[in-house]
């Protein structure tokens, strides 16, 4: 099978060995898969595939249909997934506690946008934050991928909601996403706080700095570190709002853990993503043969939502 292969740092398509169907794994032909800024950490070598996926073929989600089924799963079924790697290729075996059916209302290249992005929406807010509705929850970089899932389920629970966003011009977008949310440029964040949840997609030295703004018992939750993984926080600040800075990833969870993540996934979003109160934005679309052009656009500013590469 043909699939994108990491060497020297750099991505190439290539040939890969077909996937065998064992010990309760299916085996998917992918027809879309999203990209995500581990992709680029893995070609880096700062943030390797878990024990027991491809170190050397990226891509943490998919969508597509099962060739060869596992328990509960039929031949045909239209199914997406988060993935430990491996999904940049053509076909994948994929453990079936993973699988998320894909709406019938729901095309492939929206389906690939889907499972990583919302499930670290659904995780971080809902699972580590504990958002309630009426809290008040600031996304940064909220114009990506994570960020227009972290917007969307941050409405859905209730919450009010303020995305940043440092392009002017991705304001109306990113604003039709949430109708009700406030859209602002990140240096109008603090102006419109105090907040009970801060969500940090994009990290940087001067990121902690916001735990100044945070009501009583307050929560930072950092997902994203794209501008850099180190900071400093002045621990009085923290001291004062009784606050908890929280952090969460997906990728290298165990099996268990991650069709625990699913299950939930699926109870508390497809049905909203079924009736189309939830929305994958895709910036661009790009055949695998393009490979290249893909991991150069999710690498480049001023994207608004999911880059998917196509198999078929």
């Amino acid at each position: 099978m043909r699939a994108v292969k990491i060497k020297d740092g750099e991505f190439e398509l290539g040939e890969a060995p077909d996937p065998a169907a064992d010990g309760g794994l299916a085996v998917v032909r992918i027809r879309a898969a999203g990209l995500n800024a581990a992709d680029l950490q893995q070609a880096r070598g700062a943030y390797p595939a878990p024990p027991g996926w491809p170190d050397d073929i990226p891509g943490l989600e998919i969508a597509g249909v099962i060739e060869q089924p596992a328990a509960g799963w039929s031949a045909g079924d239209r199914v997406m997934a988060v993935v430990g790697g491996g999904a940049h290729a053509e076909r994948i075996a994929v453990p079936a506690s993973l699988l998320l059916p894909i709406p019938d209302s729901v095309d492939d290249v929206h389906a690939a946008g889907f499972p990583e992005a919302f499930s670290t929406a659904w995780d971080g807010l809902a699972d580590q934050a504990g958002v309630r509705p009426g809290e008040r929850v600031l996304i940064t970089g909220a114009a990506g991928g994570v960020g227009t899932a972290m917007l969307q389920v941050a409405a859905l629970a209730g919450a009010d909601v303020v995305a940043s966003v440092r392009r002017a011009e991705s304001h109306a977008a990113v604003q039709a996403l949430a109708s009700d949310a406030t859209v602002v440029t990140p240096d109008q964040e603090e102006a419109h706080g105090p907040y009970d949840i801060v969500v940090e997609l994009v990290g940087g030295k001067d990121c902690l700095r916001r735990v100044r703004w945070l009501n009583p018992y307050g929560r930072i939750l950092v997902i994203g570190v794209g501008a850099g993984e180190e900071t400093s926080l002045r621990l009085f600040d923290l001291m004062r709002a009784r606050g908890r800075v929280l952090g969460s990833t997906i990728r290298a969870r165990s099996t268990v853990e991650k069709a625990l993540l699913a299950n939930r996934v699926r109870d508390g979003l497809l049905r909203a993503l079924s009736a189309g109160r939830l929305t994958v934005p895709v910036d661009s679309v790009h055949p695998l043969e393009q490979a290249r052009e893909a991991y150069a656009r999710l690498g480049s500013p001023g994207k608004l939502g999911k880059v998917v590469l196509q198999m078929e």
